[in-house]
């Protein structure tokens, strides 16, 4: 969630960015002697504290998205001056473009030493939602440390892949890494806010320069820890598409009056009946398109019996399956479009009928549905023709991306994922219910994935755009790690081994 930003530097030659989408094999002398120079990710304790500290010295910074035009653009400046110190070797590589888009987006191209190789992108955002002081354990943006945690706001919404990207990179570089594979680094500063004048704008550079990504990796998905009922073993999932979107406004008018003699109906009252028929009436649900299906069914021996037996044979019991979905609000959003009501707005004076009142409700439509489709179904709900409709912003939910064992993108999430945390076996496809900086982006690849590698279990999720938000100290130095890996794994031009779970 980033801002705009006005691009500065000059166009890069295309074959240094590596952009062609053939490469030779590598053979076994190669790989040995790759795999022999591989960089460790082993931290010193000086450099453990530094990456702490510079986490908490970004949090300290409110960069905070009001609205489409509204940011904190003092702050957003700050941003920037800040990780040029924070960051030096990053900055001063002689292989590594640095790019202020949009006026305050960043964005960076990392030349490889293979123009062969085609090259892929990591994204972040640095904007925060904000955060009022009422019900925090400590000021939301202090970057306090307590308890082995560092708080504030973008702990986990997104600050912290920002600074763990750059920091991951930065650590490389003093260990004199130099890659093989190009790659782009893409941090926005008004994702929180649609990323029109950040992404959307590093994407038509990138557009214009005619690049082409690999895969792309962005936020969205977590190692997820206590989310399904019944399942005790933590697994991680990576988002391959994410919710379409409608922020719709519903409006009645109305002939002001004099309270002393009110009409049978008032504006307020017809949009209150109208709202309560589209919270009482959830849209319908798609399980079985999409890809929880998959994750239900690698996931299907996690589960006691009979619920095991019963998700290794969802083709027979597909709508148990679909009940027991909707029990819990976090399941119950993967399998439908949702429907929240976010703001209302009506009346002028206690004594005066009010002539208009206005709703306004946000909707995440399931990658099986489209706009249209969901704008029908929610006029036959509504049913009223005194309800007008506005649509304020729509788009339709992103392609799902590849994850089979020909995915380059996915299946090195997935190794990476299996070589920094061992102790998870199962890695499964998702959906992403909220929406990201990542659908500007394609046009520029077919494989777009979204993780993050933390552990996320409900609190935490909770305190994603709400109160308390916070990230552990040791889950913030394996998130570096897991970034350090994933840039030297990248490096190969072989396709990473599926792994097999064993049963």
């Amino acid at each position: 969630m980033a801002r705009r930003y006005v691009c500065v530097l000059a166009l890069v030659p295309l074959l240094l960015l590596g952009i062609a989408t053939v490469s030779r094999s590598e053979g076994p002398q190669d790989k040995a002697h790759r795999e022999a120079l591989r960089i460790p990710s082993l931290f010193t304790e000086e450099e453990r504290v530094k990456l702490k500290e510079a986490l908490k010295g970004a949090i300290q910074i409110p960069t905070v998205s009001f609205g489409p035009d509204d940011f904190n653009t003092t702050a957003l400046a700050e941003f920037g001056k800040y990780i040029y110190k924070a960051f030096p070797k990053v900055f001063s590589a002689t292989f590594i473009q640095h790019e202020v888009v949009g006026g305050y987006s960043h964005l960076f191209t990392v030349r490889g030493s293979n123009p062969r190789l085609q090259p892929y992108m990591l994204m972040a955002h640095f904007d925060v939602v904000p955060a009022p002081t009422e019900g925090w354990e400590v000021p939301p943006f202090s970057g306090m440390e307590r308890d082995g945690f560092i708080h504030g706001r973008g702990t986990l919404d997104n600050k912290n892949s920002v600074m763990a990207i750059l920091q991951a990179l930065e650590l490389l570089l003093i260990r004199n890494y130099v890659p093989r594979r190009s790659f782009f680094i893409a941090l926005g500063h008004d994702e929180e806010v649609s990323g029109e004048h950040g992404a959307q704008k590093i994407s038509a550079l990138l557009q214009a320069r005619g690049i082409q990504l690999a895969f792309i990796v962005d936020e969205g998905g977590f190692i997820l820890d206590g989310f399904i009922p019944n399942i005790k073993k933590p697994f991680a999932q990576i988002a391959v598409s994410e919710k379409g979107s409608i922020n719709l406004k519903l409006q009645v008018n109305m002939a002001p009056g004099h309270s002393s003699a009110p009409p049978k109906e008032t504006s307020i009252g017809i949009l209150a009946a109208a709202v309560s028929r589209l919270e009482q009436t959830p849209l319908p649900n798609m399980f079985g398109d999409g890809p929880l299906k998959t994750t239900l069914e690698l996931l299907a021996n996690e589960f006691p019996f009979p619920t095991s037996f019963i998700l290794n044979n969802i083709w027979l019991f597909r709508p148990i399956v679909k009940r027991f979905l909707e029990r819990s609000y976090i399941t119950s959003a993967q399998i439908r479009t949702t429907t929240a009501l976010t703001m209302f707005n009506a009346g002028v004076k206690v004594n005066v009928i009010p002539p208009v009142a206005q709703a306004t409700i946000n909707f995440r439509i399931h990658p099986a549905q489209t706009v249209q489709e969901v704008l029908e179904l929610v006029k036959n709900i509504v049913a009223d023709d005194r309800v007008q409709f506005h649509v304020l912003s729509a788009f339709d939910p992103l392609p799902i991306s590849p994850s089979d064992d020909q995915a380059l993108g996915y299946q090195l999430l997935r190794q990476t994922i299996q070589s920094v945390f061992p102790e998870i076996s199962i890695v499964t496809p998702g959906t992403c219910i909220g929406n990201t900086d990542s659908r500007h982006y394609t046009n520029l690849s077919k494989g777009i994935y979204r993780f993050n590698p933390v552990y996320l279990q409900p609190q935490g999720f909770s305190s994603i755009h709400g109160i308390n938000e916070k990230i552990s100290v040791t889950a913030y130095e394996t998130q570096v790690k897991f970034i350090f890996e994933l840039i030297q794994n990248a490096d190969s031009d072989q396709m990473p081994m599926p792994h097999v779970h064993e049963l």
